[in-house]
C-alpha cells in the first residue's frame, strides 16, 4: 500500500490555495534570483569558488565552529558527518524517529558499514540522558564500538531545549563519543527556544543547516565543525559525488535566506499557532504543533470527509492512510492565502 491515501490525488484537479505539504515546495523569490545571477563564481573542486567559500566561512562563524562545507543536501550532509565520525563497525547511537536513521535510506550503514543503535523519542523531541549512557556499549569485542550520538533539532516541529540536549551529549561526552546534530531547521529552533545560535550549536562537534527548507533556498546544506574533521568531509564528499563545479549560484541564494529569511521564521511559528487554534476551535479532531508545524489526527468517522473538503479548497496536503496529517507554514505562505486558508477552515 502506498505510504499516502487516495485522496491526496484530488490536489491534482483542484484549485490551488496553498501547499502544505513542506516547506521544501518554496521557490526563489525575484531577490534572491537576482543574487544567484550576480554571484561572483569558480570552481569549487578546486576551491576557486568565492561565494561558496563565504557561504562555508558566514556559516561556520555564526554557529561559532572552525569550518563549513557546502552540500547539495542534508542527506548528503548527514552521511558524510556520520562517515567522518565513525568507522566500519563503529555505532551511532540516535533516535528510532530521527531522520538520519528513518528516512536517509540506512546509508551510513550501506556506503560506510557504521551501526545504529536507535533510541526511543521523548514527546519533546530529545534523548533520555540515561538512555544515551545506557545504550553506550562496554569495551567488548561482542559489540559495535560506540562511537558518535546524533540528536535533531527541531524534531517534528518540536524545538528541543538547550538543556535537554547539553545533558544527552554530556552523557554521550563521558564516555568518549563524539557528538552530530541534524539541524535541518535549525534557526527554527535557535528562534523559537530564544536562544543563541552559537549556544545551541556548541555540545556538538558537527552541525548539519539545511538551506532549502524554511529559509526557502532551492538546494543546498552546509555542514560545520573542526577543521581537521571537515578535511575529511571535503574528501568524502568527492568520494561520494558531491563536489560541484560553478556552485556560487546556488551558495549565493543561501547567503541571501541568511540574509533576509532567518528573523522571519517566527511569523511561520505563529501562523502555525493560528492555524492549529482554528482547527481545534472547529473541533475536527486532535491538534498538536510546534514551531512552523501542525499534526492533525481527523477523527476517524469523518477523516475521508474533511480531508477531501480541504483539498477541494485547494489546500494540497500529503495525506497518509492513518494518523496525523502534517501541515508545514512556510515564507510562500502569502497573508491572503493564509486568510483564505482559515476561512477555509471555518467553513469545514
Amino acid at each position: 500500500m502506498s505510504q499516502y491515501s487516495a485522496t491526496q490525488d484530488r490536489n491534482n484537479t483542484a484549485p490551488s490555495l496553498v501547499d502544505l505539504r513542506s516547506d521544501t515546495v518554496t521557490r526563489p523569490d525575484p531577490a534572491m534570483r537576482a543574487a544567484m545571477a550576480a554571484a561572483e563564481v569558480g570552481d569549487d573542486v578546486y576551491g576557486e569558488d568565492p561565494t561558496v567559500t563565504r557561504l562555508e566561512a558566514v556559516l561556520a562563524e555564526r554557529l561559532g565552529k572552525d569550518a563549513g562545507l557546502f552540500l547539495p543536501s542534508g542527506t548528503q550532509s548527514n552521511l558524510i558527518a556520520l562517515l567522518s565520525h565513525c568507522g566500519r563497525g563503529e555505532e551511532v547511537i540516535t533516535g528510532r524517529d530521527y531522520h538520519i536513521f528513518k528516512y536517509e535510506a540506512g546509508g551510513a550503514s550501506v556506503l560506510g558499514g557504521c551501526m545504529f543503535d536507535p533510541l526511543t523519542v521523548a514527546p519533546d523531541g530529545g534523548l533520555e540522558a540515561e538512555d544515551v549512557a545506557a545504550a553506550i556499549k562496554e569495551d567488548d569485542p561482542h559489540h559495535p564500538v560506540s562511537r558518535l550520538l546524533s540528536l535533531e533539532n527541531t524534531h517534528n516541529g518540536k524545538a528541543v531545549p538547550l538543556p535537554r540536549c547539553t545533558a544527552a551529549t554530556e552523557a554521550a561526552r563521558q564516555a568518549g563519543l563524539s557528538t552530530h546534530l541534524d539541524g535541518a531547521r535549525f534557526f527554527n529552533a535557535s528562534i523559537a527556544l530564544q536562544c543563541g545560535e552559537q549556544a545551541l550549536a556548541a555540545p556538538f562537534d558537527t552541525v548539519s543547516i539545511c538551506l532549502s527548507k524554511g529559509l526557502g533556498a532551492p538546494v543546498g546544506s552546509v555542514l560545520v565543525g573542526e577543521a581537521d574533521l571537515l578535511a575529511k568531509a571535503r574528501r568524502l564528499r568527492k568520494m561520494l559525488g558531491g563536489g560541484m563545479r560553478q556552485a556560487g549560484v546556488l551558495a549565493a541564494a543561501g547567503l541571501y535566506a541568511l540574509d533576509h529569511n532567518v528573523s522571519r521564521l517566527a511569523e511561520d511559528h505563529m501562523r502555525a499557532q493560528t492555524l492549529a487554534e482554528a482547527l481545534t476551535r472547529a473541533g475536527v479532531g486532535d491538534v498538536a504543533f510546534g514551531t512552523n508545524m501542525i499534526f492533525w489526527t481527523p477523527m476517524e468517522d469523518t477523516r475521508s470527509e474533511l480531508v477531501n473538503r480541504l483539498l477541494d479548497a485547494g489546500v494540497t496536503l500529503n495525506v497518509p492512510a492513518t494518523g496525523p496529517i502534517r501541515m508545514v507554514l512556510h515564507k510562500d505562505v502569502t497573508e491572503s492565502d493564509f486568510e483564505a486558508l482559515l476561512q477555509v477552515i471555518q467553513g469545514v
